[in-house]
């Protein structure tokens, strides 16, 4: 396979294709190489142009690959212009998500969710894409259009799968409303944990309550939202603690819109811990890419506390001089802990934190009015 990514001059362009290297390999996929350009626009026909698709076919051929994948989304036209002229197939990132995330669906309610997804990113694929779609010919002394007469059934049929898996999706939505109104009742504070994939969300999560949830270091590794309740002794309660799908940039939002009722939890949690990789370089990218997603779910504005993970795996050179200040995130200031899931550093602190913020919702009379005052800690930066 070779990787193909475009830079229009957006500044979280990835220029070693590092991120979509380990989609493709989380993906099952091997790479052959990479290719990047830069361009003001994407071409209509080609997104590349003519020029570097030919640049492009030649690397292929020369490197043994037999697909090509584009770092961003490409229109119906452009892919199936794109694999003429390259004759081999030609994928998107957003496929490419969708893939993975049919891979790793447990539950009937991810299945269900992936196949929205997918049939909805179908469902604008049916522009004359496939050659079993074309009629043959027409009456005497006619030619019929190439597949009007199929792509119509096709379209029919998907839309009629379209309808079908958001009716049983929303009862699931029901589902999860009315065990959220009984944990309501039972006067709960919710909390869930959010980040960038691979930031270590499960890996917190079952260090936290204990749990075994499959945890590995690969993108989108749990995709299930998985709820267990988490006992804070300093508060003299518990709370319940859900895990959930992992973001990434560029989320489709065909994948949004399908994982609604999943990341519902995150809308309506008292408490969000945004999970961050702080060992990675491009930390602070993901973080913005995670508040882009919490917007498009209408969770941006429940209270956060951000958890910069894998303190062990951090350079020694930026180590933090303490485990725990404030940070400013998006004109707001909001406590910031360094952790390790693996080797349980910061964990304590974690959970005194924990039990202030429930013990300051209980002062507030249940109305969670966000972080209290500074935790301790000069600001680092």
């Amino acid at each position: 396979m070779v990787l193909v990514g475009v830079d229009f001059g957006l500044p979280h362009f990835d220029h070693e294709l590092e991120e979509l290297g380990l989609l493709a390999q989380t993906a099952g996929f091997a790479v052959a190489d990479r290719v990047t350009c830069k361009r003001k626009a994407p071409d209509p026909a080609l997104f590349v142009g003519s020029g570097k698709a030919d640049e492009i076919k030649l690397l292929a051929q020369s490197s043994g690959a037999s697909e090509v994948l584009f770092d961003q989304a490409l229109s119906p036209a452009q892919q199936r212009n794109l694999e003429r002229a390259l004759g081999m197939p030609v994928n998107d990132r957003t496929l490419l998500i969708l893939q993975i995330f049919a891979q790793r669906a447990r539950s009937h309610e991810g299945k269900l969710q992936v196949e929205l997804a997918r049939l909805q990113y179908l469902s604008t694929r049916l522009v004359r894409r496939w050659t079993h779609l074309e009629r043959q010919t027409g009456g005497i002394g006619l030619r019929g259009g190439p597949g009007e007469t199929q792509i119509e059934l096709d379209r029919r049929m998907i839309g009629e799968a379209i309808k079908r898996t958001k009716e049983r999706l929303e009862k699931v939505k029901k589902q999860r409303a009315t065990q959220r109104r009984q944990r309501e009742r039972r006067d709960a504070f919710m909390i869930s944990l959010v980040g960038y994939t691979n930031a270590g969300k499960s890996s917190l999560f079952n260090a936290l309550v204990k749990a075994r949830t499959y945890a590995a270091d690969q993108l989108f590794a749990t995709l299930d939202t998985t709820t267990r309740q988490l006992y804070l002794g300093e508060a003299g309660r518990s709370v319940s603690l859900s895990d959930t799908v992992g973001f990434i940039r560029d989320l489709p939002h065909s994948l949004v819109d399908a994982f609604a009722a999943t990341l519902q939890e995150a809308a309506e949690a008292d408490l969000l811990l945004h999970v961050v990789d702080a060992s990675n370089p491009s930390h602070l990218e993901q973080i913005h890419s995670v508040l882009g997603v919490l917007r498009d779910i209408g969770a941006d504005q429940v209270p956060q506390v951000l958890i910069f993970n894998k303190l062990d795996a951090m350079d020694p050179s930026a180590l933090p001089r303490e485990l725990q200040d404030m940070m400013e995130l998006e004109g707001q200031s909001v406590h910031r802990i360094f952790v390790s899931a693996l080797t349980g550093q910061g964990l304590p602190e974690l959970r005194a934190l924990l039990s202030s913020l429930v013990l300051q919702r209980s002062a507030d009379s249940g109305e969670g009015e966000g972080a209290p005052g500074d935790a301790g800690g000069d600001p680092v930066c």
